[in-house]
């Protein structure tokens, strides 16, 4: 059987250097960094001035290269990516970064985010006699550059990209450059480093911490950074746009000793947690998280609440991809690869059990039941972020409307039915973070955030028409 947790999924990240001899190998441990940020698939594209060199693999990025890889990946530039399938195909055809030569020399591409145009501008392009090799929006990025009649490739891809819809940070190699782009509203992260004289880009900075890089800056929203032999030239070449920064990669996707946004997001978290202890109490015993990414805010919530907080679920972090389940079923099989419980801890108390978001509402359901077996008295489910109720177009891969227990259970699409959600999940109370109290924890202006998960509020047009289908 797989074993898929019940959570959003970033659907990838990105890494690159320029100007270090050692690049690719930099660029496998930054990957290794953002691993938690897409665990299908790798690959790196590295360039020695005279050529491009790439290697791409399905798997994790420690299994994927080793010496004698990267010893092949030559050069002192170097771009790598970390993915997630969605619902494309899961072959090495799809795995990125791409690359292409054309008319504007040679030219690689990796890409965090989403496309919402991407399948209408395939179609164009197919007509147009272009020929795809994945079912990846970012190729229909490729294609366009390619056919655009422009002196350079950085026009080429000022051009393309002007006229492109969506959420994209995204990272091209050249022979003798590499270029970082971040879409105008900013929706996915993307961050500057330095390593002695060498420039690095990453969709998070815990990726600078472990090839100790100094974290520069955020590279802001519409800026694309071309870096070369004589520097960092930045130009904003994009027109501007009501910034829509995604407020999940606070709650769940980043790791939590990265800085994002300008933000910490371990302190983000432990904040939401304080901010749930006040707006949803509870008369329990002991504070318990969910591992790992409810830890901060359970610590925050146990704080603020006086309520002794325990590691009372240890994690499995060894547990690989797929299990053949025993032929006589085991209740909460899944779940029970990855989590236990420590029974002495929860016997015969009044838990309060920490999570940072529910999706499908099945493996809260588990969980519940897995702390129940261990002898809880009581179990008051605690989330640090609203009930998500829609769908994200900017990438991260999501289920339908249809399939998100929130919506699934509540007949007003206004009004959350939160006593049918904890029924399901088998809880004896159920509270939620509210928008405006995580907003307030985090300390993002909700004018310039995408909370569209939570509210299905969208800020593209595009991805407003998807949701209506």
């Amino acid at each position: 059987m797989d074993f898929i947790p019940d959570k959003f999924k970033d659907e990838c990240g990105i890494f690159g250097v320029y100007g270090h001899p050692e690049a690719a190998t930099l660029t496998q441990l930054g990957l290794f960094a953002l691993q938690h940020r897409g665990q299908e698939a790798c690959g790196i594209v590295s360039s020695d001035g005279s050529e491009l060199h790439q290697f791409r693999s399905i798997g994790l990025v420690a299994d994927v290269f080793d010496e004698d890889i990267l010893r092949r990946l030559r050069g002192n530039a170097a771009i790598g990516h970390t993915r997630y399938s969605t619902a494309g195909r899961n072959t090495v055809k799809e795995v990125q970064p791409f690359s292409v030569i054309c008319q504007h020399g040679q030219l690689a591409i990796c890409h965090n985010g989403n496309l919402p145009f991407a399948e209408a501008r395939r179609r164009e392009l197919e007509r147009g006699g272009a020929i795809f090799s994945s079912t990846s929006d970012t190729e229909t990025i490729l294609h366009s550059i390619a056919r655009t009649q422009a002196s350079n490739v950085v026009e080429a891809i000022t051009k393309v990209l002007t006229e492109t819809e969506g959420a994209f940070s995204l990272l091209f190699l050249t022979l003798d450059s590499m270029i970082a782009v971040r879409d105008p509203r900013g929706f996915r992260p993307m961050v500057l480093g330095r390593i002695n004289e060498a420039w690095c880009i990453a969709s998070e900075t815990c990726a600078f911490d472990l090839i100790d890089a100094e974290y520069v800056r955020e590279i802001e929203p519409g800026e694309m950074l071309i870096i070369g032999s004589s520097g960092i030239v930045s130009t904003r070449p994009f027109g501007r746009a009501k910034h829509a920064f995604c407020t999940f990669e606070h709650v769940y996707f980043s790791r939590p000793d990265s800085i994002i946004f300008g933000r910490s997001v371990n302190e983000s978290r432990h904040k939401m947690g304080k901010q749930l202890a006040v707006e949803q109490p509870a008369d329990a015993d002991v504070v318990v998280p969910v591992p790992d990414s409810g830890v901060a805010a359970a610590i925050g919530y146990a704080t603020e609440s006086g309520i002794p907080y325990r590691q009372a679920i240890i994690r499995n972090h060894y547990v690989g991809r797929t299990f053949i389940e025993p032929s006589q079923s085991i209740r909460s099989f899944g779940v029970r690869l990855k989590l236990n419980p420590i029974r002495d801890l929860i016997n015969g108390r009044r838990v309060v059990l920490v999570d940072d978001s529910i999706v499908r509402g099945t493996t809260s359901k588990k969980i519940v039941e897995l702390v129940r077996d261990a002898g809880a008295a009581e179990v008051h489910l605690r989330i640090s972020c609203p009930p998500t109720i829609s769908p994200c177009y900017y990438g991260v891969d999501t289920p339908s409307r249809a399939e998100l227990i929130a919506a699934r259970l509540s007949e007003d699409a206004e009004i959350t039915d939160i006593s049918a959600i904890s029924k399901f999940i088998g809880a004896d109370s159920l509270g939620y973070l509210s928008l405006e109290g995580m907003l307030s924890a985090i300390g993002f202006d909700p004018e310039m955030t995408c909370n569209a998960c939570w509210t299905a509020r969208y800020p593209t047009p595009i991805a407003a028409g998807k949701a209506a289908k």
